[in-house]
Parts: structure tokens; C-alpha cells; sequence
């Protein structure tokens, strides 16, 4: 058996039986005073469950998307210690041209405006 076939073994084991003790540890022993919600020692004034704006939750996943597309452009700098530098430069072109294509989009259909 190899090592790779023995480290992924061992995480499937390791996460199953975390799994398995979480799941059934908080069931022994319901604490219905730590389920509550608590506001420094005061009974709570209001509902824990506010409105949510859906134009900071687009926002927000627009910010994830593009942050994790930039990321891809992390290792450029190596690149050009392959053989085919100009290879690299025009994958690196392609994702920015993405990048941009992808903001500009999201500015015409209205996704970047905060408030109408």
C-alpha cells in the first residue's frame, strides 16, 4: 500500500469517527440553558433572526468569486521558469481578460449597484 492510499484511509476514518462522536455526543446530554440566546446576562429584546439584505449577500459572493479567480494568478511569477514562458503570459491574459469580462457583466446587469 502506497502512501498516498494510506494518508486518504486514515482522513476517511478520522473524519467518520469525528462525524460520529459529534453527532451523537450533544445528544447525551441536552443543555437547553446553553441553546438560549444570551445578551450579556440580560433576556434577549428582540429575535435573533433579522432581515438580511440580498444586495450585501450578492456582493459578498461577487467579492468570493473574484478573490478566488485572482488567487489562480498567485503562482504567476514561477511561470516563467517553464519552458514555454509565453505560454504562461497568455494563460495569465486569458484569466484577466475573464476577470474582466466578468466585472464588466456584472456591472451592466446592475450587480455592483448598492442602492437603486
Amino acid at each position: 500500500m502506497n502512501l498516498i492510499t494510506t494518508i486518504f484511509i486514515i482522513t476517511a476514518l478520522l473524519s467518520a469517527i469525528l462525524a460520529t462522536v459529534s453527532f451523537w455526543l450533544p445528544q447525551m446530554t441536552p443543555d437547553h440553558e446553553k441553546l438560549s440566546p444570551y445578551e450579556c446576562g440580560f433576556d434577549p429584546l428582540g429575535t435573533a433572526r433579522l432581515p438580511f439584505s440580498l444586495r450585501f449577500f450578492l456582493v459578498a459572493i461577487l467579492f468570493l468569486l473574484f478573490d478566488l479567480e485572482i488567487a489562480l494568478l498567485l503562482p504567476l511569477p514561477w511561470g516563467d521558469q517553464l519552458l514555454s514562458p509565453l505560454l504562461t503570459f497568455l494563460w495569465a491574459t486569458a484569466v484577466l481578460a475573464l476577470l474582466t469580462l466578468g466585472l464588466i457583466y456584472e456591472w451592466l446587469q446592475g450587480g455592483l449597484e448598492w442602492a437603486e
